[in-house]
């Protein structure tokens, strides 16, 4: 028997992202990836040395070459992979390691390829993560020229180069970094819902919208626009637009606040363990717009037996004969 990876069609992604040491891990550990090798792109001197690089001789960038299976992984998702992993507003370097030669690039292999990478830098740009302009430059793929032996897979190669790896990871800044910037950022860019930058927000929302979303505020219960609501319809994100809830499951709690038995699209509500206030509670925020929504409690209604307590401000109400105009015309059947 042969592994289904052996008859598929494999495709390929190279990206720069600085030292290629630390670019293959993260590469290495997903499912549908074939191969990740490192070696040297987008230079004209063919077959270069590692040295020649290294001095910046060649204006090759040091580079990694994935093989991967697009019907397992997307090239989406390989995308958000490097984005997460560099400093992509770097244009000396990546972070140790200066010079040219180390730094970043996507280089696309088509047009799909291309598109894909253009759309991911303009969302980043948008969402404003960084103080400076994100100027990782999206390349033609014209060559790629693996790595001598002894650079290939070097983090794992062997116990002196496995130390070798982690003492140099650890001093060069690198995941500091992603500590810092990546931790708990969207990098959905292939989503039709996100989040704007907190300039937009504190335009598009009012002072209590934002302090809800951004600042976990809570309102008044009782004098909120949908505790009472009883018209037939959804509740999307008020900062991203995502669906979140139905009428069909909110129910009346006595609390002053809209309740709801489950979310509509359960994959947009996400659950965070919340220990301020000197209690333990369950936080609910939204997946793409990362708003603050509210709280959910175990002592709801059948037929979940949950209660999610959430903020009129982070919600805006589309009334079902709303649906089809507003674009989310897919949930006009919950209300036939």
């Amino acid at each position: 028997l042969f592994p289904l990876m052996a008859f598929a069609k494999m495709e390929k992604a190279t990206f720069a992202g600085g030292c290629f040491w630390c670019m293959e891990p993260p590469f290495e550990k997903l499912e549908g990836v074939e191969s990740v090798i490192s070696g040297y792109s987008g230079g004209k001197k063919k077959n270069p040395t590692y040295d020649e690089v290294s001095y910046g001789k060649t204006k090759h960038l040091e580079s990694i070459q994935v093989t991967y299976d697009p019907n397992v992984i997307s090239y989406e998702k390989i995308v958000k992979v490097f984005w997460s992993n560099i400093d992509p507003t770097d244009n000396g370097g990546q972070f140790v390691d200066r010079g040219y030669q180390y730094t970043t690039a996507i280089f696309f292999h088509d047009e799909n390829q291309k598109s894909i990478a253009e759309k991911s830098k303009a969302f980043l740009q948008k969402q404003n993560y960084f103080k400076k302009p994100i100027i990782t430059p999206i390349l033609k793929f014209t060559n790629f020229y693996p790595a001598e032996e002894y650079h290939q897979d070097f983090y794992k190669k062997n116990s002196a180069s496995i130390k070798r790896y982690k003492s140099y990871r650890k001093g060069s800044g690198r995941d500091q970094f992603i500590e810092k910037y990546w931790k708990g950022k969207n990098l959905d860019f292939d989503s039709k819902y996100s989040k704007p930058s907190a300039a937009i927000l504190k335009k598009k929302l009012t002072p209590l919208q934002f302090k809800v979303t951004q600042e976990e505020g809570t309102e008044k219960p009782f004098k909120n626009e949908y505790w009472d609501n009883k018209k037939e319809g959804i509740y999307v994100d008020i900062v991203s637009g995502e669906p979140l809830f139905s009428s069909k499951d909110k129910f009346k709690s006595g609390t002053g606040w809209p309740s709801f038995t489950r979310p509509l699209v359960k994959d947009h509500v996400i659950e965070k363990e919340d220990n301020t206030l000197f209690m333990k509670r369950t936080e609910v925020r939204s997946k793409y717009g990362d708003s603050h929504l509210g709280h959910v409690f175990d002592d709801g209604p059948k037929p979940t037996g949950l209660r999610y307590c959430i903020n009129s401000a982070s919600l805006r109400f589309i009334s079902k004969k709303d649906l089809e105009k507003e674009g989310y015309g897919e949930y006009s059947k919950l209300f036939n």
